[in-house]
């Protein structure tokens, strides 16, 4: 059992089994142990929030109360993200598309707060020169609450000071009075996005083919590898045989050589 002299409410190691479990079903994540302390500082807002005693009286009323699923899932998926993340990425995203004709597609599957999404369309019109593309970005996540931060594309202007100032001048509308301090993606860069809610689990994703391009980074390392295996076969029938498959710098896809080769740092494309 835990130490609950540190805690405000009851929380035990069967607690964080049981979530342990829970969000694994619901979303193939697995949380590894070092995450007891996390799991403890996200839910106890949620046992505040509906007047509950206990983790353990929280759990029963999420296994209750459907509705309350998404609030979980929300409180306990990590979003860490930033604009142009892992740089090179960009670069690569831009070849492809001055070097690949007739590209319709690019997916953005763990789009967060929508740092990441916004990152592929500036680059799109970097790359094309005009923000009036044929090319849809889809942009997903599991989790609702960042969705409705990343369709508002309002950020503090400190998320944008490591872009360049003609970055920032095209892509970004400085906010004045209350909202001073506030940048907000300009309405054609926010067009160009479409935001969806995608539960990787789940057996149909609302996603048109053809999809040209796949961003899915740092999304695997969550998934133990009979998942990882499983996602990537589906993600990668959806692209085409010359198409790009983007990872992040934490993942390793050396076990799926019959799945993906590698064409460059953490870019794959099919087998």
């Amino acid at each position: 059992m835990k130490d609950d002299d540190k805690h405000e409410f009851l929380y035990t190691n069967e607690d964080f089994e049981k979530v342990r479990v829970f969000l694994n079903k619901l979303t193939g994540i697995n949380l590894a142990d070092s995450k007891d302390a996390m799991v403890y500082s996200r839910l106890v807002r949620r046992v505040r929030a509906l007047n509950l005693s206990s983790i353990a009286e929280y759990l029963d009323y999420v296994a209750a109360n459907a509705h309350e699923e998404q609030n979980f899932i929300n409180a306990l998926t990590t979003n860490l993200t930033s604009f142009f993340r892992e740089e090179h990425h960009f670069k690569v995203l831009k070849d492809y598309l001055n070097e690949t004709p007739g590209v319709k597609r690019i997916w953005c599957a763990a789009s967060s707060t929508g740092e990441e999404p916004y990152s592929i369309a500036i680059s799109v019109v970097e790359a094309l020169g005009k923000f009036d593309t044929n090319i849809e970005i889809i942009a997903s996540d599991i989790d609702s609450n960042v969705l409705e931060t990343a369709k508002q594309g309002v950020y503090h202007e400190s998320r944008i000071q490591s872009l360049n100032l003609s970055m920032k001048k095209q892509f970004f509308h400085r906010g004045t009075g209350s909202n001073k301090g506030f940048v907000r993606v300009v309405p054609e860069l926010r067009r160009m996005v479409k935001f969806r809610q995608i539960n990787l689990l789940d057996s149909k994703w609302p996603i048109d083919l053809p999809v040209n391009i796949i961003f899915c980074r740092n999304v695997m390392i969550y998934f133990n590898r009979e998942m990882q295996e499983a996602l990537l076969t589906r993600m990668v029938r959806l692209l085409p045989k010359d198409g790009l498959y983007v990872a992040g710098h934490s993942e390793n896809f050396s076990y799926f050589s019959h799945i993906v080769s590698a064409v460059g740092k953490t870019t794959y494309k099919p087998a």
